[in-house]
């Protein structure tokens, strides 16, 4: 706990953009992460060995990763879980709250909606999942084109939307 701790009091630095591997070296302890990576969630479990995550992936707040299943134990007495690797592929979104299951994997290019559970694998890619359990929901040009003229970038945010309110998404 106290490791975890120490790695949210240097979060800060990768919400501003700097010393982006203080956060991926911490989790470094078993997971395998890739280069240009941004986690922003607490992805360790007792069997971080089964996590690879490849390069330029961004993983958001609040993401879990299930890498192993007690409830098999109930039904076969003298087994007690069921384990799977979860490999994420290179540039990949995982949004906020997502789960990913034991034994999913993950193509390129895929973007995970916030709140999604994901239960199965994706081999496609420049994919949009999301939803309980996670489906294909869109792909990356339609997302694009839906997104251009509201996209924004961080610097200067607060004051481009003070000046044009009509650039918030409204659902």
């Amino acid at each position: 706990m106290k490791d975890f701790r120490y790695f949210l009091t240097k979060c800060r630095y990768v919400i501003f953009g700097r010393k982006q591997e203080i956060v991926n070296n911490f989790f470094r302890r078993g997971v395998i992460i890739g280069k240009r990576c941004l986690i922003y969630s607490n992805i360790l479990t007792s069997d971080s060995y089964l996590i690879e995550i490849k390069d330029d992936v961004v993983i958001s707040t609040y993401v879990r990763f299930v890498t192993h299943d007690y409830s098999v134990k109930k039904v076969i007495h003298d087994k007690a879980n069921l384990f799977g690797r979860i490999v994420i592929g290179s540039n990949r979104f995982i949004g906020e709250g997502s789960i990913l299951m034991y034994g999913v994997e993950l193509a390129n290019n895929i973007i995970v909606a916030a709140g999604s559970v994901v239960t199965h694998s994706f081999s496609e890619s420049n994919i949009i999942i999301g939803g309980n359990p996670a489906k294909k929901i869109g792909d990356w040009d339609g997302f694009k084109e839906k997104s251009l003229g509201k996209a924004l970038n961080v610097r200067n945010c607060k004051d481009i939307i003070k000046e044009h309110p009509d650039l918030l998404v409204k659902r």
